[in-house]
């Protein structure tokens, strides 16, 4: 099966290495960054949501009247909008980029930057209105005529959309999660869930809850799962590791000086409230290395705050257990350095052709072996 990869559209150039030197959106560096993933060999970039930041459509839509061939991973919460403004929203962005536009949901793992923007439901009744949400914004993109609509969230009568994305019969829907509720939401809605880098036996899980939803759901398809890393890479596995060690020390650096603030609070200030993050941080306080390359460090200097689980090692090694990932079943492999700019470059030249060219090959040997086997059942029939 073909492997993609995701990167991150960043409108400033911070990172929890490195404080800001650009404006929160710069025009500049968007287009910058974006190009070198484009030039790079990357399939697509994820412009992210938070609280405060500048508008993630509207950046996209900037990015997508300047570039050809990257697509776009758009992050949502479905607190900002109504279902059908959000339709229209998204189908006017898949037509400004040419088709080239996913949406990935987000139902918030987090009270405190929820209440930011005026939500101020449960998780659990956040994750029952993003099942709503998603079901009205699949119809609105695929309905030509009016509909009705009363839920538990949202009601609206004969409403019909006059825009349409260009992707038919809709973009695809992606959704993360490690809790139950997100499993169930993600298993029945979603046509790629979103996993943070744990070790493989970990991740193996993952992935057979996510099918057992899809399941219980009545589908008969499942998710394509993706799965975020944060790779450090240097020509000599010495260097690599010397690197990673000073990147750790520059978060914790950051974090102890109060300057690394996520969701509105300084990292690392109390447990965290979604599951996958705590899943993190059990992960690094069992151990610092799993399996070919998994280093877990930089998620513990970080509280376990989103992707953080670093792939270390020279390119070789990285791709390596990338194709561990692989084949696990993971066919979306995200990636985002510390340095986002010369990173996305170096990963894109060290790394993702030896990924793409392991595959290739492997494919290959899949094929011929499929062939001996349909040649060798009509022998056998004949």
């Amino acid at each position: 099966m073909p492997v993609e990869f995701l990167g991150i559209a960043a409108t400033g150039d911070g990172s929890e290495t490195t404080a800001r030197t650009t404006a929160a959106f710069d025009r500049d560096y968007t287009l910058r960054l974006a190009r070198a993933h484009e030039d790079h060999g990357w399939d697509r970039v994820l412009f992210a949501y938070g609280a405060g930041s500048p508008e993630p459509a509207a950046a996209a839509a900037f990015l997508a009247s300047k570039l050809d061939r990257l697509q776009i991973l758009l992050a949502h919460r479905p607190n900002v909008s109504y279902p059908t403004f959000a339709a229209k929203t998204f189908a006017t962005l898949d037509q400004i980029s040419g088709g080239r536009l996913t949406v990935h949901f987000i139902t918030g793992g987090n009270d405190h930057e929820q209440q930011r923007e005026g939500d101020f439901l449960t998780k659990d009744e956040r994750y029952a209105r993003t099942r709503e949400y998603i079901g009205i914004v699949k119809k609105a993109w695929t309905s030509r005529e009016p509909f009705d609509h009363e839920g538990e969230h949202y009601r609206f009568n004969d409403f019909v959309s006059d825009v349409f994305p260009v992707q038919q019969p809709r973009p695809n829907v992606s959704f993360g999660g490690s809790s139950d509720a997100a499993y169930a939401a993600g298993g029945a809605e979603a046509d790629v869930y979103c996993l943070w880098g744990e070790p493989l036996a970990r991740t193996a899980e993952q992935i057979e809850r996510v099918k057992e939803a899809a399941r219980a759901a009545g589908r008969t398809d499942v998710p394509r799962i993706q799965v975020a890393f944060r790779p450090i890479i240097a020509p000599t596995e010495e260097l690599a590791w010397e690197k990673a060690y000073r990147t750790v020390d520059a978060i914790k650096a950051r974090r102890a000086g109060g300057e690394l603030v996520r969701r509105g609070r300084p990292v690392g200030s109390g447990l965290p409230e979604n599951t996958g993050s705590q899943r993190l941080i059990e992960i690094a306080e069992a151990g610092e290395r799993y399996d070919r390359a998994l280093w877990t460090p930089t998620a513990a200097a970080t509280g376990g705050a989103g992707n953080s689980n670093a792939l270390v090692g020279t390119p070789e090694t990285v791709a390596q257990a990338l194709l561990d990932y692989y084949d696990l079943g993971v066919d979306i492999l995200s990636a985002r350095g510390y340095d986002l700019l010369d990173d996305a470059i170096d990963f894109g030249r060290y790394v993702i052709p030896l990924v793409r060219e392991e595959v290739r090959k492997r494919d290959a040997a899949k094929a011929q072996q499929a062939e001996r086997d349909r040649r060798q059942l009509i022998a056998v029939q004949a």
